[in-house]
């Protein structure tokens, strides 16, 4: 048996720039970090040498890689040529929360195949190769970031260029820092989910206009300030500069917010909160805010109505839990 991890991850500032509708012509940048939630994935071989089994919210058992009716695991599987396997997957959150499920599932799918068939892979060819998955061939109108947070890991400014390169650079923070900006974070669940590819779709379109781009280009100004902040230590920076950006993100496209993530924004606020946003596309999922220590009882008390998540961050990115030498 192999069984393979990848981490959800939460992005601050710049979402949106990773689109190819705005980097291609602009470059973009993102600024966000995986936490200790994860996605994970086991495989091992199955009796029946020409059929495939796939257990995930259900299951399917074919022979034909086009009988399968999982998207990623169609394509994948088909372009690895595998049969007499089980797949399994399972997950700390739900898919369709913001945290980036679909690309972490692709990261660590794509590992899991690698591995069974004793081929090493570096993050940075996991990361394209599920961009390539997604974006190139099941033509999800989605961006880079969630494939390369799940399979760096850690806290990370990425720069998205024209030419389609992804430049991958570490947070550099003292240790005090780190954890400052860790037990600063709260987290709650709105419930729900959302379809990102509908909203991302529409973002891309509108990113055509000029004023939408120029919103976005403010979005990637912000996410360059915060990494500059953190890197000087300014760990309180975070706040205002979420706020910022959640004000902008806001405009890129209808169905963003909500009546709900409006109150539940406008109640942390008062309480105390710095700033915050929705994570992912829009709608649904998990809503973030810094919050200063002293005023986090505060804010804990004005949304009790919602389940709060513990928010730690990762370090490892996509990684091979378990390994059966014997079954490679």
């Amino acid at each position: 048996m192999i069984i393979t991890r990848a981490p959800f991850r939460v992005s601050f500032c710049g979402g949106g720039s990773d689109l190819p509708a705005f980097y291609e012509k602009y470059g973009g940048c993102v600024l966000s970090t995986t936490i200790r939630k994860y996605m994970y994935l086991t495989i091992h071989n199955y009796f029946e040498k020409d059929q495939i089994v796939l257990k995930y919210s259900k299951t399917e058992i074919v022979k034909e890689f086009d009988e399968i009716q999982h998207r990623i695991f169609r394509q994948c599987l088909t372009d690895f040529n595998l049969k007499g396997i089980e797949i399994s997957s399972s997950a700390d959150i739900p898919a369709g929360t913001g945290l980036g499920s679909s690309s972490t599932f692709t990261v660590a799918l794509l590992q899991l195949l690698h591995t069974y068939k004793g081929e090493y892979v570096s993050k940075y060819k996991l990361a394209k190769d599920a961009c390539t998955v997604e974006i190139d061939k099941l033509r999800e109108p989605i961006g880079k970031q969630d494939q390369f947070a799940a399979a760096f890991g850690g806290l990370k400014f990425y720069e998205f260029m024209p030419s389609g390169f992804v430049n991958v650079e570490p947070i550099i923070m003292n240790s005090e820092s780190y954890k400052k900006l860790e037990n600063n974070i709260l987290l709650f669940y709105l419930g729900g989910t959302h379809s990102a590819s509908e909203i991302l779709k529409e973002q891309s379109q509108n990113i055509k206009t000029v004023n939408t781009a120029r919103i976005q280009q403010k979005m990637c100004d912000i996410a360059r300030q915060l990494k500059e902040e953190l890197q000087n230590n300014n760990i309180d920076a975070m706040g205002p500069l979420l706020h910022e950006n959640w004000i902008l993100k806001k405009s890129l496209a209808s169905g963003i917010s909500s009546p709900l993530i409006e109150d539940v924004y406008d109640t942390a606020i008062h309480a105390g909160a710095m700033g915050g946003k929705l994570l992912g596309a829009g709608r649904a999922g998990f809503m973030l805010f810094y919050v200063p220590k002293a005023k986090q009882p505060n804010v804990k008390i004005a949304l009790n109505n919602l389940r709060q998540m513990e928010f730690e961050m990762d370090n490892s990115g996509a990684s091979i839990v378990l390994t059966d030498k014997d079954f490679i």
